[in-house]
């Protein structure tokens, strides 16, 4: 049997609003330009999207921020590479970073999405998605300015936040250090 890969990564991990989104990614074909989602320009990861889409057999997984809030991002994550492995047949599936959330025959490579094309591929697919959602979530709740930080903790993001409040799109388990109560205020 030959060999076949099953990269996985996520986007949406640690921004204060918005989804979790993983992909599985097998290449079926080359795509020119794979690297981590992270170091290209907006346009060049929407159309190497469209490039990995044509060029591969994929799953993508998201998790909402209720989803988050109610089982915590690792659940949601060893969820998602359950999900994958169930859907995408592989003889080694090989996740970014350093954990496998506990999911048995999941490996793991830090920086695997800068040196694997089939980790890149997954990685663009991932955040290309993330990043859509995120755009379609900024229509609906403009005053967030989600198209701006893409649901990430910035000075913008939590200014919004301590003025209007949480929206459906927020994960409210996750603690905003300057929105905590401190010590003085219980004086």
């Amino acid at each position: 049997m030959s060999k076949i890969l099953c990269g996985i990564d996520e986007a949406g991990r640690g921004p204060l609003a918005g989804d979790l989104v993983m992909a599985g990614c097998i290449l079926n074909g080359s795509v020119d330009g794979l690297m981590d989602s992270k170091k290209l320009t907006e346009k060049k990861r929407e159309k190497l999207f469209e490039e990995i889409i044509k060029n591969s057999t994929y799953h993508i997984v998201k998790f909402s921020p209720a989803q988050i809030d109610e089982d915590g991002i690792s659940r949601c994550l060893s969820l998602g590479l359950q999900e994958i492995k169930n859907s995408l047949k592989a003889t080694t599936y090989l996740f970014d970073g350093n954990s496998s959330f506990g999911v048995d025959g999941i490996e793991t490579m830090i920086k695997a999405d800068s040196k694997v094309a089939e980790v890149s591929a997954a990685s663009i697919l991932a955040k290309v998605t993330h990043d859509r959602d995120i755009l379609e979530q900024a229509k609906k709740f403009p005053h967030y300015h989600f198209e701006k930080h893409k649901g990430y903790g910035t000075k913008l993001h939590v200014e919004m936040i301590k003025q209007y409040g949480y929206c459906e799109m927020h994960r409210k388990s996750y603690k905003i250090k300057s929105l905590q109560p401190t010590l003085l205020d219980f004086h």
